[in-house]
């Protein structure tokens, strides 16, 4: 089995738990508010060809032909969906990213990792103050 790569692992699309392949909270939470008819055609489309993981290798001559698309008009809809955080995309490959709002992405860059080490609420407050102070 070919391993693929993936553009953006964070946000690795599974399958919501209400009755439908397609996230409910694309409108719920208003991803697709503003979003311009191409780029929505091209999500759909993303969605419905994507694998289990999210990923999808179709060409920019494919996904014009199957979509009615200009090569420019293709470009910007996936620089709106890419700026709306909607997919990820290294040519030739289409990742669909899991819809999160900003409270629930995980975070750009990972904790510290522990050390054991046992300190007191006033110390963690102290190195919290001098990290917000430099």
């Amino acid at each position: 089995m070919k391993i693929k790569p993936l553009p953006c692992p964070a946000r690795l699309r599974l399958v919501p738990r209400q009755f439908s392949w397609i996230d409910q909270r694309l409108v719920r939470d208003r991803h697709i508010q503003g979003r311009s008819s191409h780029a929505l055609a091209l999500y759909l489309f993303l969605c419905t060809v994507a694998d289990a993981q999210g990923l999808s290798y179709y060409s920019d001559t494919r996904l014009g032909e199957l979509l009615g698309l200009s090569g420019a008009d293709l470009r910007a809809a996936r620089s709106e969906l890419r700026s709306a955080g909607l997919i990820a995309w290294q040519s030739p490959l289409y990742q669909v990213l899991s819809l999160e709002r900003a409270s629930e992405a995980p975070p750009a860059t990972p904790p510290p990792p522990r050390t054991g080490e046992v300190r007191s609420a006033a110390e963690l407050l102290r190195a919290i103050m001098r990290e917000g102070l430099q």
